[in-house]
């Protein structure tokens, strides 16, 4: 028996306060998120939400305005992981990139883990190309509440939007 098909619409907004609580971001993760949303009070980055009916974030993503200079740079890009593979995160960058047009911007940057090959395959099939490499690190919470440095290699990547 074939399983139905539910369609659900989605909505682009912006990210609110009263978003993180339902996000179960904690730590070094929730206080990030917390300083990009007074970024974006500031008018230094957007921050957006893609949401179902309900209202709930499903994916979440930013844009810095603020460099490189004649770019904008998305960053902290996130899709559920239940949710993967559904067009969720195209439906994010997309908008991401209409906010980048609105600023008069024609460039749009990102930098990509190169341990995690499938957020690469989505922004080469948006058209993004590879620019170089960069050594990247951040914390990460553990589950237990400790906070380790992650360390890797990010690929940058650039895309002319029209």
């Amino acid at each position: 028996m074939p399983v139905p098909e539910v369609v659900l619409p989605l909505t682009v907004r912006d990210l609110t306060a009263d978003d993180l609580s339902s996000l179960g971001w904690r730590g070094t993760e929730l206080a990030s998120r917390v300083e990009a949303l007074e970024r974006a009070r500031r008018g230094e980055i957007d921050y957006l939400a893609v949401c179902p009916p309900s209202g709930v974030p499903v994916a979440t993503g930013g844009v810095d305005f603020t460099k490189p200079p004649g770019a904008a740079t998305l960053w902290q890009l996130s899709v559920d992981e239940a949710l993967r593979s559904c067009g969720i995160g195209t439906i994010l960058i997309h908008a991401l990139e209409q906010r980048i047009r609105a600023h008069g911007l024609r460039w749009a940057e990102l930098g990509v883990d190169d341990n995690s090959s499938r957020p690469r395959a989505l922004y080469e099939r948006l058209g993004y190309v590879v620019t170089g490499k960069e050594v990247g690190s951040w914390n990460v919470d553990a589950p237990d509440g400790s906070v380790s440095r992650y360390e890797t290699t990010i690929t940058l990547m650039r895309k002319e939007l029209s």
